[in-house]
């Protein structure tokens, strides 16, 4: 029986290269056309990559790294610096994030642990369009209504908290000659609204993989709902929440014309989140139109380094997803 095994093997092998040829044609051709629409996204990044960086090696090659990475943003010297556009970027998605993450994990196990099914279908319907709302209707929505409005609440805060420590550098009075309530916190409001829909879906479908069994057990052994959300549907669906959160960042950190209509376009690093600051995709399409020469190849490499970013966020995000994966298979 052990000596036949090695002569069983050509056979298996050819049975097996015998029944791949009788594949149905259809069969084939949705393999080479998926295997080419696959090849084709990677061909695209690469050939974005490649003509970007070309069009920005001017201005890596003048200013240098300290250059990059310098704070003065000054078209009469011709010297470009990107930091206060990447401080704002950081600064307006991190508001996003603490604002959204919270209200839209409460949605999330609202729709799926609280609301019965019937009463949850409407709200659902809600944030799914949300979700689709262009960002311009966001933007004009927030310049011409919402910074209108929050200029006297953020003129209220700054003058109680004028004063107290680190409270009062942060949310101070707004600067004279602040435009209608531009800002970073403005836009960063703004970013939640457009990320919330994102981050409630896709919680709410990862939560809802949650295995019924496990629910019940919790209940069985005395768990209270509070419990249950805690130490069941928590722990499993972390990682889809997770990535979850890294892809509405990635939207926050890519978004360009709601932002660049509420942020201020004001380009400078302050502590004060009532100051109107600026950001990578805002001065990209404020500036791009009318720029030239070392400016335009600048705007171009500050599109290099948002579209590094973002790749790198979303790489993040799929390893954490990818991890929680292996980890609820036991892997």
């Amino acid at each position: 029986m052990t000596a036949a095994a090695p002569a069983d093997q050509p056979l298996r092998a050819e049975s097996a290269g015998a029944l791949s040829a009788k594949r149905p044609l259809g069969d084939r051709s949705f393999q080479i056309i998926a295997l080419a629409a696959g090849l084709l996204v990677l061909v695209i990044l690469v050939l974005i990559a490649a003509t970007t960086t070309d069009q920005a090696t001017s201005w890596f090659t003048k200013e240098g790294f300290s250059g990059i990475f310098s704070k003065t943003w000054d078209i009469n010297t011709s010297h470009f610096g990107a930091l206060s556009f990447i401080y704002g970027t950081a600064v307006t998605a991190l508001i996003a994030l603490i604002l959204s993450v919270p209200v839209s994990l409460g949605i999330a196990l609202l729709l799926t642990e609280v609301v019965p099914r019937r009463w949850a279908r409407p709200i659902v319907y809600v944030v799914d369009l949300l979700a689709v709302v262009p960002s311009v209707v966001w933007g004009l929505w927030g310049v011409l209504v919402f910074a209108p409005w929050l200029m006297g609440i953020y003129t209220s805060i700054g003058n109680f908290l004028n004063g107290v420590p680190v409270l009062g550098n942060l949310f101070g009075p707004p600067a004279q000659g602040t435009v209608q309530g531009t800002s970073f916190f403005t836009a960063g409001i703004i970013l939640a609204f457009m990320i919330t829909p994102i981050i409630t879906s896709l919680s709410r479908e990862v939560i809802a993989t949650v295995p019924t069994v496990d629910r019940e057990g919790a209940y069985a052994l005395g768990a209270t709902r509070l419990e249950m959300i805690r130490g069941v549907v928590l722990p499993h669906s972390q990682g889809g929440i997770v990535g979850a959160v890294l892809l509405g960042l990635g939207r926050a950190t890519g978004e360009t014309i709601a932002v660049a209509l509420v942020i201020g376009s004001s380009a400078q690093i302050t502590s004060h989140l009532f100051a109107p600051g600026y950001n990578m995709p805002a001065v990209i399409a404020n500036q791009f139109s009318e720029a030239s020469g070392l400016q335009r190849s600048a705007l171009m490499g500050i599109g290099v380094l948002l579209f590094i970013l973002t790749i790198i966020i979303n790489i993040i995000a799929r390893g954490v997803v990818g991890r929680s994966a292996r980890r609820g298979r036991g892997t």
